[in-house]
């Protein structure tokens, strides 16, 4: 199954001259613990990092900085990885759990933004595939029991 398939969508994102305060403000109201940080070269929302609830509690909260005076650029996490939408499921779970990561941005052919994916996205599909496998037995059952009248 490719990742853009059980990627979610609607991401929300900003771009590297937004204020820290203003991203929490957005993470805040569109209930996300993550921004995508963009830049629009050619029209593509292509990302170039990702904030995250963490990032601004760990960076700027603890240390007793001002969010309202420090730009999202100033914080994000710049090594950025990224999937492609066309990309198998299974190598990108592989891919985030090699780097260590929680949340990838998933792009287009183009390089522009089309979803993210999370371990939530994750568990939900593997659940689901687990669900799946579970139902062989019964299923195995039926057929015999069928078979043997």
């Amino acid at each position: 199954m490719r990742i853009g398939d059980i990627c979610t969508v609607q991401t929300v994102h900003c771009k590297r001259d937004v204020t820290v305060q203003d991203a929490a403000l957005l993470m805040r109201n569109h209930h996300v613990g993550d921004l995508v940080v963009v830049e629009q070269p050619n029209g593509e929302r292509v990302p170039v990092g990702i904030l995250t609830d963490r990032d601004i509690v760990v960076s700027v909260i603890a240390l007793g900085l001002d969010p309202a005076s420090l730009l999202v650029g100033d914080v994000m996490s710049g090594e950025l990885m990224t999937a492609n939408e066309e990309d198998d499921v299974y190598e990108t779970i592989d891919r985030m759990r090699f780097k260590g990561i929680r949340r990838l941005p998933v792009v287009n052919s183009l390089g522009g933004l089309s979803g993210i994916v999370s371990i939530d996205d994750l568990i939900e599909f593997l659940a689901q595939e687990m669900g799946e496998l579970s139902r062989i037995s019964a299923s195995q059952l039926e057929h015999e029991k069928q078979a043997r009248h």
